[in-house]
């Protein structure tokens, strides 16, 4: 129960075959039958930007309301290599920052580690991101002669926490971004899976229009295909270069991309293009039976814990309950660290998560965090008994310790 990896019961080679075909086909009506620009297309180096920007950006329109120049959207290497981009290109020097709330997706704070940019924590309370905290934390690491550049933020079903901010959040965090001229980098990886007939908030990016305080950073990863490793980062802000020439920040990322990894897979790109063209430019109905299984391994985990620790019971466990997403935190009795997992993955043939990781600090905390996405509820059932005789036994050996002191 650790790892955030997208369900592979509906996985099916045959459909990349035919998303590829799709793709094929559409390239080759746009180039009137030139086969020597459909193989020029798919087979050869691409551009930086990616191939598939125009229907990545017909996507984001159609089940996000996000609508933004198709020239803004750079395609990389899954998500992360768009966070990165994004890290390297705003860091000038040692005094730009990061801020995050903690705890924090370690993917996040692995790339501003990588792009050698500082990271300045921020709590985080059941509804998100604590903006009192986040201004506070602003004012004081400009007094400081930082400079914070971004804040970085899962505005749905964060990850480990599986907290979503709600609307009047989100607006407050793009108005402070612009008083306090920071840009907020929106992580959406899960967005598209709640409830099918619940109504979704707006995502950041939709919400913050001509002000261009957001950077949309996504991923096919868990809509699309994890093996097709397809991400992207929608950076429409202006900015400036020395010689006083203004572009688009997406052409900036590209330009680092273009000495990373030179260009995204175009087959891979293909792939996801063959799978939005076949669904009308739409992931959320594509992804209907996906998001009834993960809605439905997070009803059963829930029910599950509280089949094995009633309220008011012994030893007390609590949980969050998540509208969505992949993830549950439980909180126990007793601190939990990599040698306890050592031993559930060894005794009790169960793994989770310790919330630690989220943190970067290393020090242990009574949370740990459960991933249902990858299991099928026999196995949620199954791990759900062995994780409550773990937690059992740790409470019987911490009871005991503390009578023999």
């Amino acid at each position: 129960m650790a790892a955030g990896r997208p369900y592979e019961g509906f996985f099916d080679i045959n459909d990349v075959h035919e998303y590829l075909r799709i793709y094929e086909s559409h390239v080759r009506s746009l180039s009137g039958g030139d086969e020597k620009q459909v193989h020029r297309t798919l087979l050869q180096y691409g551009r930086t930007k990616g191939i598939i920007h125009d229907l990545i950006g017909r996507n984001l329109s159609t089940d996000e309301g996000i609508h933004v120049d198709p020239e803004s959207i750079v395609v990389t290497v899954g998500c992360q290599e768009a966070l990165f981009l994004t890290l390297r290109t705003l860091r000038r020097d040692d005094r730009d920052a990061l801020i995050a709330p903690m705890p924090c997706y370690v993917g996040a704070t692995g790339a501003a580690a990588l792009a050698d940019m500082r990271v300045l924590p921020v709590a985080e309370h059941t509804a998100g991101i604590d903006l009192e905290d986040l201004e506070r934390v602003v004012k004081e690491a400009k007094a400081d002669g930082l400079r914070p550049r971004a804040c970085y933020v899962v505005a749905d079903f964060a990850n480990p926490s599986g907290a979503s901010l709600d609307i009047d959040t989100r607006e407050a965090l793009i108005r402070l971004a612009e008083k306090h001229d920071f840009l907020v980098l929106e992580d959406n990886p899960y967005g598209l899976f709640r409830a099918l007939d619940s109504e979704s908030t707006p995502t950041l990016k939709a919400l913050d229009g001509d002000r261009r305080r957001v950077v949309y950073l996504g991923s096919y990863a868990k809509t699309g295909l994890p093996g097709a490793r397809i991400g992207f980062a929608v950076a429409d802000q202006r900015t400036a270069s020395a010689d006083g020439r203004t572009g688009l920040l997406a052409d900036q990322l590209a330009k680092v991309k273009s000495m990373l990894t030179v260009n995204t897979s175009p087959i891979a790109q293909a792939v996801i293009g063959g799978k939005l063209l076949a669904h009308r430019h739409s992931l959320r109905s594509a992804n209907a039976r996906e998001t009834e299984l993960y809605q439905g391994n997070l009803r059963h985990a829930l029910n599950e814990l509280a089949r094995h620790f009633p309220d008011d019971s012994r030893p007390e466990v609590t949980w969050n309950t998540p509208a969505g997403g992949f993830f549950v935190v439980l909180t126990v009795p007793f601190a939990v660290d990599d040698e306890l997992l050592m031993h559930s993955a060894r005794r009790h043939q169960v793994l989770w998560t310790p919330l630690h990781h989220f943190y970067g600090d290393g020090r242990p905390r009574r949370q740990l965090r459960l991933s249902l996405s990858y299991l099928s509820p026999d196995e949620i059932t199954v791990g759900i008994n062995r994780l409550a005789d773990f937690i059992r036994e740790q409470c019987d050996v911490q009871s005991l310790q503390k009578g023999i002191s």
